[in-house]
């Protein structure tokens, strides 16, 4: 049972899937341009107020850019200090491991977050997500009720919702420019990825199969799923046809015989690799003869923020290490 709700734990954060740049100086009241918008590097940052439409379809309007930011979930966090908004952040969930500065701040609750704790931190914007959104309503209500203004974020399912994320954030926090130059660069590292995965011979495309949950419980990642999307930037075929989040028979995974096998449990399984090498009847499936089983970071290939490049690329060094070295 313990491994069964890490796993949910997993899904539940991935949702959200499936963690520095410069500060704006504060210029003097009377030089500030606020029409103009200009941050002290010169670049045009999102005039004063904006409107915003979030995920629940309502219409958010932030008179000032932002200085205490309150993050409820940890891709919310990573785009923030993707952003340069380390030091705007105040608050931040209990899962929030990245960055280390992260772990720092104030800890304002998970999945049930304590509205006491967020109103003490006197934030002038709650970055919410829409993953959790609707289980929260009368939490986030107590917090507009009480003059916090809340934006719920989109839960992402693909690369181009991310992108609407870091976008939408970096838009509420004055960082627009930031946040559409981190999107360029996301987007050019992910047609790198793309460009040297389409030079694979179609003989040599692998099959995978990703273990999001180890035996007795094995779950897998489906169609329309994020880590789908994945494989497929990467040049690989996704042994599971089913949607979703799937459990497995361990019958069906020995006769679809994937090529490699990716775990991402790693972070609360001793030697995940072992436990799938050494597991009976599984000898004889190509991954295991191979030995390309291999983990990667769960955080970096379910977190919806700007380090899902870099679990693309981990991806695709765990699949095809000959080509992406």
């Amino acid at each position: 049972m313990r491994k069964f709700y890490a796993f949910l734990l997993t899904m539940l954060l991935a949702a959200g899937v499936l963690a520095g740049c410069g500060e704006s100086a504060e210029q003097p009241k009377e030089e500030k341009k606020v029409e103009e918008g200009q941050n002290a590097g010169g670049e045009e940052e999102a005039a004063f107020p904006v409107t915003i439409k979030d995920a629940l379809d309502n219409e958010i309007v932030i008179e000032s850019k932002p200085e205490r930011i309150v993050s409820m979930i940890p891709s919310n966090t990573e785009i923030a200090f993707g952003l340069g908004l380390g030091e705007e952040v105040v608050g931040v969930s209990d899962f929030d491991n990245y960055p280390p500065e992260a772990t720092e701040k104030e800890k304002i609750g998970g999945m049930e977050f304590n509205v006491e704790k967020i109103i003490s931190l006197n934030p002038d914007l709650v970055l919410a997500h829409a993953s959790s959104a609707h289980n929260s309503e009368a939490g986030l209500q107590q917090l507009r009720d009480a003059g916090v203004t809340v934006l719920v974020v989109n839960d992402a399912k693909s690369f181009d919702q991310v992108f609407e994320s870091i976008v939408m954030v970096g838009t509420a926090a004055g960082e627009k420019d930031n946040a559409e130059k981190l999107v360029s660069d996301m987007k050019s590292k992910l047609e790198e990825i793309k460009t040297k995965a389409q030079g694979i011979k179609e003989e040599d495309r692998k099959s995978v199969f990703v273990e999001v949950s180890p035996a007795p419980d094995i779950y897998t990642a489906g169609t329309k799923t994020f880590m789908d999307e994945m494989l497929s930037a990467i040049n690989a075929e996704n042994i599971i046809t089913e949607e979703g989040w799937p459990k497995m028979d361990p019958e069906a995974i020995i006769e679809r015989n994937p090529d490699v096998i990716i775990t991402t449990h790693g972070y609360y399984t001793e030697d995940a690799v072992g436990n799938v090498m050494g597991r009976d009847g599984w000898q004889d499936i190509t991954a295991v003869k191979n030995k390309q089983v291999a983990d990667v970071d769960s955080d970096m290939v379910t977190r919806s923020g700007p380090r899902i490049i870099e679990g693309v690329e981990e991806l695709a060094k765990a699949v095809y290490p000959d080509v992406f070295k």
